[in-house]
């Protein structure tokens, strides 16, 4: 089955964002943009720079500004580059999902990665699925189906646990889902549909039930 559609898909950590998507990019045949892998490349080469030190704002915004941030968008298996640096298994460390966040709410970063995102759905001419925090309201509000994906608390932190497979304690993935929720929610509303975005609760949905609930959307 093949579908040229734009599907814009928000929700908190742990709502199964980037399983959907990528479900559903392969079984439509588009591509996948991961814009929450773009913010974690960010904050690897800020970290990077800062090396133990700390960057104000305007300084990490000017980085990220100049930053050559290769953004791969095969549904698979997306590999991320900043600089030159492949940091595809980089981001998903823990002590990027701790500092993420800093770096994910200065405004002027979103704005420039916003500013990319567009250009990147651009060049697919709009057969993307587009997966994030603010994506259904301030990336592609136009896009032809808009949906925000939520879950249980205790669901979501226990996919996160899986997804980090021993890498942080439970306590620490409690502490990121729910930290990260919080800074996040300052610069964007991933919690409440907009008018127009269909809300779908995968708590107690497979992955393939709720590709096949926002397929009956388009």
């Amino acid at each position: 089955m093949t579908m040229k559609a734009l599907f814009a898909i928000d929700g908190p950590s742990g709502s199964g964002k980037s399983t959907t998507a990528k479900l559903l990019a392969n079984r439509l045949g588009l591509g996948y943009l991961d814009t929450g892998a773009m913010y974690r490349a960010a904050t690897a080469e800020v970290l990077r720079v800062e090396a133990g030190g700390t960057l104000a704002d305007a300084a990490v915004a000017a980085l990220v500004a100049d930053a050559d941030l290769v953004c791969d968008t095969t549904p698979d298996a997306p590999r991320f580059r900043i600089n030159g640096n492949d940091v595809t298994e980089e981001i998903r460390e823990p002590r990027i999902s701790a500092a993420v966040s800093r770096v994910a709410t200065i405004l002027e970063v979103r704005r420039i990665l916003i500013d990319r995102m567009r250009r990147i759905i651009d060049a697919h001419d709009r057969a993307i699925v587009v997966e994030g925090r603010d994506i259904t309201t301030v990336v592609a509000p136009d896009a032809d189906v808009r949906v925000l994906l939520v879950a249980d608390p205790a669901a979501r932190v226990a996919r996160r646990a899986a997804e980090v497979a021993g890498k942080a304690s439970a306590a620490e993935v409690t502490d990121q889902v729910l930290r990260r929720d919080r800074d996040d929610s300052t610069v964007s509303n991933f919690t409440d549909a907009a008018e127009g975005v269909t809300v779908i609760d995968s708590t107690f949905l497979t992955p393939d039930e709720v590709v096949d609930r926002i397929i009956s959307l388009a």
